[in-house]
């Protein structure tokens, strides 16, 4: 987590929209989302299930379904994303810019071994690199993600790994031809808590010595406390909240992130209960009138259900609601 801050940003994603549908009836899910990571910084989005927060970052980089419409202004080192063709997106995908799923089981090929699937992903952007250079690099790879006997291990498969060694093959794969942008996508999310915290400190140790531009997608803001320098909040396919890590914790200026920090278990408190924001988010095409989030909000008034509420700005920190600290930045 280093927070290096450039005049231009490494990634910037601007009003971007992606919606689904078919015979002219789509609705968006991700409805405006704009976000920039710099060179070096680890932004996390945090968000429940279904924000579109996922969805959004792969619309990002060209791997939205065939039944979607993007639209929006996605900027890679300054290169405009929308619009590109595919090849080339496939020419930054994998090199200059990586993922990393949530899954690692059915995002491996559980009939070729691990070896010759990272050595494949080498190659594929190394066309003048030997088999034997890429089994070797493939190898120095493993041994980086902290996989004992690497040697031995290239010649397994995915099904003789566990959950967590399977993940950190994902991570050797998205970094093998040294990325500017990797983009982990609930990268923890079906590990026990233990190798949670081995594989965010796997994370974060290679996002510090190669200097990588991190965003971290995740439904869990505990996880970014100790790894993000700055978090965006996403509810219902918009950002309604970004700052840095710290201060978001300090000071969260919309009720929706005062909910998540609630909810958050603290073992120096015995509580009976712990706190859950009620209801549920809208469903895809059934967004309220105003406010996304007002028929969950116990803070909701009049004006809240009526218009959809301005960005305000507090130096580094927007959140948009009507009742939120700062100067109106932006009326949506």
């Amino acid at each position: 987590m280093s927070g290096t801050m450039q005049d231009e940003p490494l990634f910037e994603v601007r009003d971007l929209r992606v919606a689904f549908g078919k015979h002219g009836n789509f609705h968006e899910a991700v409805r405006g989302i704009s976000l920039s990571v710099n060179p070096g910084e680890v932004l996390g989005i945090v968000g429940e299930s279904g924000s579109g927060k996922s969805v959004g970052m792969l619309a990002a980089i060209g791997l939205q379904s065939g039944n979607a419409r993007v639209s929006g202004s996605v900027r890679f080192r300054g290169r405009e994303l929308i619009g590109l063709p595919n090849s080339e997106l496939r020419k930054l995908r994998g090199s200059r810019i990586a993922m990393i799923f949530q899954d690692p089981l059915s995002s491996l090929n559980p009939v070729m071994t691990v070896g010759n699937q990272l050595s494949e992903a080498i190659l594929l952007h190394n066309k003048d690199l030997s088999k034997k250079a890429a089994m070797r690099r493939a190898e120095d790879l493993l041994a980086l993600v902290a996989i004992p006997q690497p040697d031995r291990r290239l010649q397994q498969y995915p099904h003789e790994f566990s959950g967590g060694m399977r993940q950190r093959v994902m991570i050797a794969m998205a970094v093998a031809n040294d990325p500017d942008l990797l983009i982990a996508d609930e990268p923890t999310t079906a590990l026990d808590v233990t190798v949670q915290a081995q594989i965010m400190e796997v994370l974060a140790e290679l996002q510090e010595r190669l200097k990588l531009g991190l965003i971290l997608i995740t439904h869990d803001l505990g996880v970014l406390a100790g790894h993000a320098d700055r978090v965006a909040v996403v509810y219902s396919g918009q950002v309604i909240e970004q700052a840095g890590v710290d201060d978001l914790f300090a000071r969260p200026n919309h009720p929706y992130t005062r909910g998540l920090i609630a909810s958050i278990p603290n073992m120096a408190e015995e509580k009976e209960r712990l706190f859950s924001i009620e209801g549920t988010p809208p469903a895809l095409g059934q967004f309220p009138r105003g406010c996304a989030f007002n028929p969950r909000c116990v803070e909701a008034q009049d004006i809240c259900r009526q218009l959809a509420p301005p960005i305000h700005r507090l130096g580094d920190h927007t959140a948009a609601c009507h009742f939120a600290a700062g100067t109106v930045e932006d009326t949506r």
